[in-house]
């Protein structure tokens, strides 16, 4: 490999790049979530209407990221990033007219652009991620995965003032794509370049293989725990504020914002707890928090518990989907198809959540189908021993091959 790739001030540009990614893919993100409310008002539907209109997003997500790591390897985590985020930012476009023209369908179709474009942006900046992590020797993933929840903050707070100004979701969509699309162009330019190997390349694996390796597999069960404990508050806790408490649209961004300060605050500061206690104990500790935010959120006592619980819950979720990301990349030869594949299982959150959670709030309301997330944070705990660091000798192993 070459020496320049191993650069500190390139590394640090990388590692500096990498955040910024991160932290626009939440911006993407969150800048419309929070104003969920509006967007189903506009479109007039349901609580099941929406959840199916959800579907929209996570399954478009779920169908892509298989292959999102076979991507990554033939076009190098750069040129990946950039075709993913510049689909995110045509779906925003055709979510935001979708929203303004009442238009299901319109709505619908830029909810599959944003999946299918968020599925290659999150494998490719995950394996850019953890190659920058595994260069610079120290434990970076939750703090890239920190700059993602930045990033929901930002679109939250957006959001919360948006809708206090009266500002139509049509017109805080359209802006958040415009500041994507060029914060990413520019962005991309500073990733790592992808090494040019001398004589036969290096085996990278098959998709196959890793579904039939338990690891990888058990990796996946730990981020659809994880997963679905954060795409459920994402999803539906603005939308439990004001339907379940009565609160105002803007009290329910608020409450949005809550629960995303605390994932990135749980972030920033999970490395030393990963450092200190290990992968398997600090999931342990987190799905032990999350259960405690859920109770308080769906307890009815009012909305300042709701607020604490969206701490509680929102530090819980933090750290699961970065330890297993890291987890699955630990290999770096077969990092990109080993992501894509626990990130197949884990994005299965994103597509049985939404729908789920909206056909029981039909019924029960939804506060009450919230409970449904004890059941993921379960599966977190099952899968929780898998998240153990591969042998050391085999990780210098691996290293050493993929810098010759």
């Amino acid at each position: 490999m070459s020496a320049d790739l191993l650069d500190p001030p390139r590394l640090e540009r990388a590692k500096v790049a990498v955040g910024v990614t991160f932290a626009t893919n939440g911006l993407a993100f969150g800048g419309w979530l929070a104003r969920a409310p509006a967007v189903r008002d506009d479109l007039g539907l349901s609580p099941a209407g929406f959840g199916l209109l959800l579907l929209c997003l996570s399954g478009a997500a779920v169908a892509a990221i298989p292959l999102a790591g076979p991507l990554v390897q033939r076009l190098g985590p750069a040129r990946a990033v950039l075709f993913g985020s510049m689909s995110v930012v045509a779906g925003l476009v055709g979510l935001g007219l979708g929203a303004a023209a009442g238009s299901v369908p319109l709505a619908g179709f830029g909810l599959v652009l944003i999946g299918m474009g968020n599925s290659t942006w999150d494998v490719a900046m995950n394996v850019e991620g953890a190659d920058v992590e595994r260069r610079l020797g120290r434990t970076l993933m939750p703090r890239f995965h920190a700059g993602f929840s930045v990033g929901t903050v930002g679109g939250a707070g957006m959001s919360a003032g948006a809708a206090a100004a009266g500002v139509s979701v049509t017109a805080q969509v359209l802006l958040t794509a415009a500041l994507a699309a060029a914060v990413m162009l520019v962005t991309v330019r500073r990733f790592l370049p992808v090494p040019q190997a001398d004589g036969e390349p290096a085996p990278h694996g098959r998709v196959r293989d890793a579904w039939r390796e338990p690891r990888t597999l058990l990796i996946g069960v730990i981020m659809l725990g994880f997963g679905f404990t954060e795409g459920a508050a994402n999803d539906w806790l603005a939308i439990g504020l004001v339907d379940g408490y009565g609160a105002s649209e803007a009290v329910g961004a608020i409450g949005f914002g809550f629960f995303v300060t605390a994932m990135t605050l749980g972030r920033l500061f999970g490395g030393s707890a990963i450092e200190r206690w290990g992968r398997v104990t600090t999931l342990r500790l987190t799905a032990v928090s999350a259960l405690a935010g859920l109770l308080l959120v769906v307890s009815g006592i009012g909305i300042p518990a709701v607020l604490a619980g969206a701490l509680l819950w929102g530090a819980g979720a933090s750290l699961g989907f970065p330890i297993g990301m890291s987890a699955a990349a630990d290999d770096p030869l077969r990092a990109a198809i080993r992501v894509s594949v626990a990130g197949s299982i884990g994005y299965g959150a994103f597509l049985a959540g939404p729908p789920l959670i909206g056909l029981l709030a039909e019924h029960v309301g939804v506060l009450s189908a919230l409970l449904v997330v004890v059941v993921a944070i379960g599966l977190g705990l099952i899968g929780s021993a898998a998240s153990r660091p591969l042998p050391q000798e085999e990780s210098a192993g691996l290293q050493k091959i993929a810098d010759q």
